[in-house]
């Protein structure tokens, strides 16, 4: 039967199954009904196949799934876009089942204060300021890089240029990332695992950046990162500390973390 001579029982059906199918991976119909803000007996008809949402709630659903309204007239696997790689269905399994429902527990939203050694210049050490959020069921990195360290690169210095961000998976132990500059212009890898302390709010592990081996300068340092929350008065004066410094300038326990004076492999 084709699509146009589908009937309305065997719409709501296919309807039904793919969202049956997309919602198999959250942890309960109450949460994902809440996040989609439908009621949940409501939503509960509709996985069953028994009612058909209005466009303006059909639209909500596509956007938050990542899919079109195709979803009524064919199974939602054969639909699945490659267009994002995280939820395309090559690598969903794999990358993208690392980057889905993070536990705020495990790396929670909010400003990052961090501390690493220079790429460049080994004898400084970089300190910025970084902010996570969450998107739906994926966790998102946002950071500037300071002017001192575009300048070095010769890169440009504008705000768009030196802006950079990622997408964070949870691996078995601790978390990475995987975050660029626009356009690719850079890209690099984050492993972080926490830290027991006194507020257990630290992270420690380090980045790598992608480019040729060089002679001079490093391409895998520490990194720590602490979590300020949302205390923006605490993340302005972050963001006003931010740039090059001295190992003695670094916060005494992230200089602690990094280990300055022990080689990093």
């Amino acid at each position: 039967m084709s699509a146009a001579a589908k009937t309305p029982a065997e719409l709501r059906n296919m309807f039904g199954a793919n969202l049956r199918s997309l919602s198999k991976d959250y942890v309960s119909v109450s949460e994902l009904s809440r996040q989609l803000g439908i009621n949940r007996t409501q939503f509960n008809r509709y996985l069953a196949g028994e009612s058909f949402p209005r466009p303006d709630v059909l639209a909500r659903i596509c956007g938050f799934f990542k899919v079109d309204a195709r979803m009524l007239l064919e199974p939602v696997e054969n639909i699945t876009s490659f267009d994002d790689p995280m939820t395309g269905p090559f690598l969903r399994d794999f990358v993208g089942r690392g980057a889905k429902d993070i536990p705020e527990s495990t790396f929670p939203n909010g400003f990052y204060r961090f501390s690493r050694r220079s790429f460049m210049d080994t004898s400084q050490f970089v300190v910025g300021l970084v902010f996570v959020k969450r998107a739906g069921q994926t966790t998102y990195i946002r950071g500037y890089e300071a002017r001192e360290a575009m300048k070095n690169q010769a890169l440009p210095s504008q705000r768009s240029a030196s802006e950079f961000r990622g997408v964070v998976m949870q691996q078995e132990e601790g978390i990475a990332a995987l975050i660029s500059r626009r356009n690719s212009m850079t890209c690099s890898f984050n492993y972080l695992d926490r830290v027991t302390s006194f507020e257990n709010n630290f992270w420690v592990g380090y980045v790598a950046r992608t480019m040729r081996e060089s002679m001079t300068g490093e391409r895998a340092v520490r990194m720590v990162y602490e979590h300020l929350g949302n205390d923006l008065p605490k993340a302005m004066n972050a963001a006003r500390n931010s740039g090059y410094c001295s190992g003695e300038d670094l916060i005494p326990f992230h200089k602690r973390l990094l280990s300055t004076e022990v080689p990093f492999r």
